[in-house]
C-alpha cells in the first residue's frame, strides 16, 4: 500500500519541480517583457492583441507581468501576430543598442544623380544594423538663380531641423523658408526638394523614417553604398 503512495509522492514532487523550473526559465528569458515590447512597438493595445490571438486582454496582461505561465501554443499565436519565429522567445536576449558615431569617423558624401551636387551629407547612424530611422547631417550650398534643385521622393516620413543658415523646402505644391532653429516634418512620399536660401551654406539635421513594416533602407536620393564605405572607413580609422 505504501508503494503507490510513494510513487504518487514522487510524481507530485516531479510536477512541482517542473513548474518551478518553468517559472525560473520564464523569468530568465523575460518572456512577458519581450511580449510587451513587441506589442508597444506596433502601438497595439491588449484588447487588439487579444483579438488577433484569441486570448483575453486580462490573460495577456498577467502574461506580460509574469503572473501566469504561457503555453507553447499561446507563445506561437503571439509570435505569428508579430511575424516572429517561436525561437524568438527562447534565444538569448540581444543587448540594447548603443552606438557612438565619432565626427572623425564619418564620411561626407555628395548628392547622387545631380551634377554639380547641391548638397553633401554624412550618415549619423551607419553603425547601427537594421535601424528603423536614418539620421544625417547635411550641408546645402548656394545655387545660381537659374539652377533648379532636383526633387525626389521615397517611402516613409522625413524630419528636418535647420542648424545654421536659411533653407527653402518644397513639398508638393507647398514651400517654406526655414531659418536657424526651424524644423519641418513631412510625408516623404510626395516630391520634395531643398534650396539654400542664403549667401552661405545652410546646415541641417535630417532624419528619414520608414513605416513600421520593416527596417529602414536608404532613401533613393542617398547613395546605397554609403553605409559600406563609411563602415570600411571607420574600421580603417580604428586600426
Amino acid at each position: 500500500m505504501s508503494e503507490p503512495l510513494t510513487a504518487n509522492g514522487e510524481q507530485m514532487h516531479k510536477t512541482q519541480a517542473d513548474a518551478d523550473a518553468a517559472e525560473r526559465f520564464i523569468e530568465d528569458k523575460h518572456l512577458g517583457e519581450r511580449i510587451r515590447r513587441l506589442r508597444l512597438k506596433k502601438s497595439m493595445g491588449l484588447v487588439e492583441l487579444g483579438q488577433h490571438t484569441g486570448l483575453s486582454a486580462s490573460f495577456l496582461s498577467q502574461l506580460e507581468t509574469g503572473r501566469v505561465v504561457p503555453t507553447l501554443r499561446n507563445l506561437a499565436r503571439i509570435a505569428m501576430v508579430f511575424s516572429k519565429d517561436l525561437s524568438y522567445f527562447f534565444e538569448s536576449e540581444p543587448a540594447a543598442i548603443f552606438r557612438v558615431h565619432r565626427r572623425r569617423d564619418r564620411v561626407r558624401m555628395p548628392q547622387t544623380g545631380v551634377e554639380p551636387p547641391t548638397y553633401s551629407f554624412e550618415s549619423l547612424g551607419y553603425m547601427v544594423p537594421d535601424r528603423h530611422m536614418d539620421p544625417y547631417f547635411a550641408e546645402f550650398v548656394p545655387l545660381p538663380a537659374e539652377v533648379e534643385p532636383k526633387s525626389h521622393l521615397h517611402a516613409g516620413f522625413e524630419f528636418l531641423y535647420v542648424l545654421a543658415g536659411e533653407l527653402t523646402v518644397r513639398h508638393g505644391g507647398q514651400e517654406a523658408l526655414l531659418s536657424t532653429g526651424d524644423a519641418v516634418y513631412f510625408d516623404a512620399g510626395a516630391p520634395h526638394s531643398y534650396r539654400c536660401a542664403g549667401s552661405r551654406p545652410a546646415e541641417a539635421l535630417i532624419v528619414t523614417m520608414q513605416p513600421s513594416t520593416g527596417p529602414l533602407h536608404p532613401a533613393p536620393h542617398v547613395s546605397a553604398t554609403f553605409p559600406r564605405q563609411a563602415a570600411a572607413h571607420a574600421a580603417a580609422s580604428a586600426k
